[in-house]
C-alpha cells in the first residue's frame, strides 16, 4: 500500500513538473514574434490522464501528450521589426500570459502536494523499519 501511494505521488510530481516546464517555455516565448506570413508560436498545453491497472483502479497519472493552444493569432503592424514581412506585419504568439501565470500557481502547488505525500510515505516507511528492529 505504501509503494502504491509512493508511485501515485511520484507520477503526479512528474506530470506537474512537465506542466511547469511547458509553462516556462510558453512564458519565455510570450514576446516571440514571427513574420506575418508564418505560423505563430502557440502555447504548449500538457494533457494528463489517469493510469489504471487491469481492474480499472487508478494507479497514478501520466503525460498523455502535448497539444498547442488554439485561436487566431494577432497581426501587428511593426515595419521597423527585422522580422516584419513585406507589408510590415509581424504575428504575435498565441499565449495568454494571465492564464499561464494561473496555471503556474496550480502546477507548483500540485508539485508541492505530491512531494509532501512522498515525504510522508518515506517517513512512514522509515518508522515501520524502526519498529521491525
Amino acid at each position: 500500500m505504501l509503494f502504491q501511494a509512493l508511485d501515485s505521488a511520484m507520477s503526479g510530481a512528474f506530470v506537474s513538473r512537465s506542466w511547469m516546464d511547458a509553462i516556462s517555455d510558453n512564458v519565455a516565448n510570450v514576446n516571440t514574434v514571427r513574420p506575418g506570413d508564418q505560423e505563430p508560436f502557440r502555447a504548449r498545453l500538457v494533457i494528463a490522464e489517469a493510469v489504471r491497472d487491469s481492474h480499472g483502479v487508478a494507479k497514478g497519472v501520466r503525460v498523455a501528450g502535448i497539444r498547442e493552444a488554439e485561436g487566431e493569432p494577432t497581426l501587428v503592424y511593426d515595419p521597423r521589426n527585422p522580422l516584419a514581412d513585406e507589408n510590415g506585419l509581424v504575428v504575435q504568439p498565441v499565449v495568454d500570459l494571465g492564464q499561464q501565470m494561473t496555471d503556474l500557481v496550480l502546477a507548483s502547488r500540485t508539485y508541492q502536494a505530491n512531494l509532501s505525500v512522498v515525504d510522508r510515505v518515506r517517513d512512514t516507511y522509515m518508522a515501520a523499519l524502526r519498529i521491525g528492529q
